[in-house]
């Protein structure tokens, strides 16, 4: 069976929007899913919710009603990495770090996680464990681990083609690039402070890393804005890991008359066509486009404030008030995750305009279903995933699933599978 087959529709329209894209110089971004290898059989195209607090990650359909296909369990080895951190003070002074920052109280057992191309293995990134590891979807062993850099691990993208992973190292400002199947370290490369989201863009050509500075202090106010650290995006070669460009977001945002508005670039998605970077910064609750070719930001979107939320910033999770941005493959309209006003919606790109304000509890992450037809995001607070029409802007379905899932990532698995043996 042919690569083409596996795929949803929307992905093989999208694939063809990016070899235009890429033909003409443009930085069109590649999908967020590995793809299945040509001549592969027998596999089913599911979603993959990382339980951040459980260290699970819940399977569901990909599309439709969502329900539940089988449940992996990422920190098999918990006892032994344990008593690895209990022996060593420095880094159990980062665990404990990690547990009271970011983990609001809790560890940080699955940040991201995409399936390999064969639909064999997940691959996981464990914040409060520093590494990125494979786990066997038969057997749910772990196949192999990389210790990253510094002390935590977090945000990964996967090339188009399936078979690279970047992933950010947090504390180290450094994003790895490993080989997905064995997780041997192809190359890395340095960030700004906090390395966040990654983004393979120009099909598989360059990696875009966009580095938040330090969200866990309470000094929040806009004038002590300076102490978040150096917050850019870096751009380099996804093969030689040389720097191509940077950006100063700040630059920009001044030039734009947005004094007001933190530099640090959280979720971003490209328009197919890559002309265009969509994006949200900490504390706001909207979001901005950036013309790529001009190098300047064009629009911006302010969405409602829930009146319920606290306009103490030091409240607000990490520094984000909005946590979650995606496309609909025609890129017509967005899908924004508002996370401290406990909401979900779908904007249009054109007008901008929102629809209706979903209600949901504190949504972290927004994606897209397998079909194309909807958003899904993860609802944090109440332990689900909820898929929004695109078209409609109205919500279509909900499935719960473990504790505190945020990453939602399309992947793959063997048509029959229901979970590793034995669990």
């Amino acid at each position: 069976m042919s690569r083409s087959v596996l795929e949803p529709r929307w992905l093989r329209r999208t694939r063809a929007l990016v070899g235009i894209a890429a033909a003409l110089g443009l930085a069109a971004a590649g999908p967020a899913t590995a793809a299945a290898p040509a001549g592969s059989t027998g596999l089913r195209e599911v979603m993959f919710v990382g339980n951040n607090w459980d260290g699970t990650a819940d399977v569901v359909e990909s599309t439709g009603a969502l329900g539940r296909v089988g449940r992996v369990n990422v920190v098999p080895d918990k006892d032994a990495r344990l008593a690895e951190i209990y022996l060593n003070p420095v880094k159990l002074a980062f665990f404990l770090g990690i547990r009271l920052g970011p983990g609001e109280g809790h560890d940080q057992f699955v940040d991201d996680m995409y399936s390999t191309p064969d639909g064999s293995a997940v691959v996981v990134s464990r914040p409060s464990f520093a590494d990125v590891v494979s786990i066997d979807l038969a057997t749910g062993a772990i196949n192999w681990r990389f210790p990253v850099a510094g002390y935590r691990s977090d945000h990964m993208a996967v090339s188009p083609d399936g078979r690279r992973v970047a992933v950010s190292a947090s504390t180290a400002n450094t994003v790895h690039v490993l080989d997905i199947r064995t997780g041997a370290q192809l190359g890395e490369f340095r960030t700004g402070d906090k390395p966040h989201e990654n983004l393979f863009t120009d099909g598989g050509t360059r990696i875009w890393n966009m580095s938040i500075g330090e969200v866990n202090t309470a000094l929040d106010a806009p004038w002590l804005d300076w102490t978040k650290g150096d917050r850019r995006i870096t751009v380099v070669d996804a093969t030689t890991f040389q720097q191509v460009r940077v950006i100063d977001m700040r630059e920009r945002l001044d030039a734009a008359g947005l004094v007001g508005l933190s530099d640090a670039v959280r979720p971003a998605v490209f328009s197919p066509d890559g002309t265009k970077l969509y994006f949200q910064v900490s504390f706001f609750n909207g979001f901005l486009e950036y013309d790529v070719a001009t190098d300047r930001i064009t629009r911006v979107k302010t969405l409602p404030k829930s009146p319920a939320t606290s306009e103490d910033r030091t409240t607000w999770v990490n520094d984000s008030r909005h946590h979650g941005l995606s496309a609909s493959p025609a890129g017509d309209r967005l899908c924004v995750a508002a996370t401290m006003d406990d909401y979900a919606t779908v904007v249009d790109r054109a007008t901008l305009q929102e629809g209706p304000l979903v209600p949901a509890s504190k949504p972290y992450w927004a994606t897209v279903s397998g079909d194309g037809k909807s958003c899904v995001i993860s609802e944090s607070g109440a332990d689900r995933v909820t898929a929004i029409d695109f078209a409609t802007g109205l919500k279509t379905a909900s499935v719960a699933v473990g504790d505190h899932p945020q990453r939602v990532r399309i992947g793959h698995v063997p048509a029959a599978w229901t979970g590793p043996a034995g669990h």
